[in-house]
């Protein structure tokens, strides 16, 4: 009989642990099927179907030729690769606009002399969101930088800062529409 008990012990946590495991599977497979929170983070109504990204006309006093159509084709991606909404070309449930609005080099790091060790490329970004689905909608300006060495000419290092910095900026404008950090 002594044997006995420590297997129908040990049951009886099978039991409760099996229970637990199936009433947090329900919960799970509930709350993603309904497109309410997903394991990327994200949190988008589940009424929203579709997204659309204006491109970003440049308004800086400095243009790089290719930031506008760089930051609009990375937000698309974005959108297409970590979320279930359909990408329209305009009036998406959920659309985004705005204006590419200060590009500049400034020194970032001075040495000795005072001299600029490190300059530091900036671009800034004010984005529109309007959800046409939560009636949510907001303004916000953006900015990215990187640094680079100050003996290094901006032609040289350009296309690779601007590559940082446009996911830098994607990334803040995602988090700030989808995620609840």
């Amino acid at each position: 009989m002594n044997r006995l008990f420590p297997i129908s012990r040990l049951l009886s946590h099978v039991s409760r642990l099996t229970s637990a495991i199936s009433t947090l599977s329900l919960v799970m497979l509930f709350t993603i099927g309904c497109g309410v929170y997903s394991f990327t983070g994200t949190s988008i109504d589940p009424n929203v179907k579709t997204v659309s990204v204006d491109n970003f006309p440049n308004l800086a006093t400095i243009v790089s030729p290719t930031l506008s159509q760089d930051l609009s084709e990375k937000l698309k991606d974005k959108l297409i690769a970590e979320t279930r909404l359909n990408l329209q070309d305009s009036e998406g449930d959920i659309e985004f606009s705005g204006d590419i609005i200060n590009y500049y080099v400034a020194p970032a790091a001075s040495g000795a002399n005072d001299q600029a060790n490190l300059n530091r490329l900036t671009i800034e970004a004010r984005i529109n969101y309007i959800n046409s689905v939560t009636n949510k909608k907001w303004s916000e300006t953006f900015r990215g930088y990187e640094d680079f060495e100050a003996n290094s000419n901006l032609s040289d290092v350009e296309d690779e800062l601007e590559d940082l910095i446009t996911t830098k900026l994607v990334d803040q404008v995602f988090n700030k529409a989808f995620t609840n950090w």
